[in-house]
């Protein structure tokens, strides 16, 4: 079987130190916060949801979407480390932690090709794949489950090491144990705000090999500036977690300021896409609302994706 890695061309200086500085995501990790103000982002939910034969869309929706447009224009941000070598992922899949079982257990949904798919299809594949975990007849989740209640607590962590080890390093396709290939993807989404938590930062998952996390707060008013007078917004904090390997600073800006434009004007960078979602993906985008009222309501294409090293790529 072909490998499903290449190898990464043109460390720096940095990368190459970072390799051999630290393990799997259990040190590197770094930390950050987003205040955004959310009232461009209501009232692109608004529109999008005012169609009533369309599924509902979310501000966790909208943040897959931002995060794998923010990856899709930072491409070495789609990476991962194994054996102390960078690695890039040749789609951007988006993991959304789901809450099972009245909130009492954890799972999730994997997104593939998030920046391919229009935001409406997110919501649907999402509401979809979603319920069937709530309702315990998604095979992958059951199955997952099954196997852990069936493990002794003793061999659970080096069951997972080793199955971290074979899909990972050695970069073999588990599949026929039930075992999706890079089941986590290129980044994470978990939304907190519905439980009503304000803010709050997620750790780094070092089996999901995923460099990046976001963790969405509540929705409330804050004083913020605009126009040089301080008045109340709808607002969010976004908590940020990232691989200090595989990301730096620099990189982490220009993530985030891709995030920040997709909440504060989805109008204008992700647009509103017309009912059937077609592969042109044609966006009609909204015009901007200058009211100043805001209401604050508080299948997909099975693909493994492959991985390059990144010092293989030619420049």
């Amino acid at each position: 079987m072909g490998s499903k890695f290449l190898k990464e061309k043109s460390l720096s200086s940095w990368r190459l130190l970072s390799l051999q500085l630290w393990d799997k995501p259990r040190d590197p990790t770094v930390y950050g916060t987003l205040e955004i103000d959310m009232t461009r982002a209501l009232q692109y939910l608004d529109a999008l949801n005012s169609d009533p034969d369309s599924p509902r869309v979310t501000v966790t929706h909208l943040a897959v979407k931002a995060i794998a447009k923010a990856i899709a224009a930072n491409p070495k941000s789609n990476a991962l480390v194994s054996r102390r070598r960078m690695y890039l992922r040749d789609t951007i899949d988006v993991y959304c932690q789901v809450a099972t079982e009245g909130g009492d257990d954890l799972s999730g949904v994997k997104i593939s090709s998030a920046d391919h798919k229009p935001i409406r299809d997110v919501a649907t594949e999402l509401a979809r794949r979603a319920s069937r975990v709530h309702d315990r007849s998604d095979a992958g989740s059951e199955r997952t489950k099954r196997t852990l209640g069936r493990t002794p607590g003793f061999l659970l962590g080096p069951l997972l090491r080793a199955v971290e080890y074979l899909t990972y390093d050695l970069r073999l396709d588990l599949g026929r144990f039930g075992v999706a290939f890079d089941q986590f993807g290129s980044a994470m989404v978990s939304n907190v705000g519905g439980f009503g938590i304000a803010n709050g930062l997620a750790p780094l998952v070092p089996a999901s090999r995923v460099p990046v996390v976001l963790l969405l707060g509540e929705i409330a008013e804050r004083p913020v500036v605009q126009y040089g007078a301080v008045v109340a917004a709808p607002c969010m904090t976004i908590g940020c977690t990232f691989d200090h390997r595989v990301l730096d600073g620099y990189h982490a800006g220009k993530l985030a300021r891709i995030v920040r434009g997709c909440f504060e004007d989805p109008f204008k960078e992700i647009g509103i896409p017309s009912r059937s979602s077609s592969a042109d993906d044609r966006l009609l985008l909204g015009p901007h609302d200058t009211s100043g009222k805001d209401r604050i309501d508080n299948e997909c294409r099975d693909r493994k994706p492959g991985f390059v090293r990144e010092e293989d790529l030619t420049t």
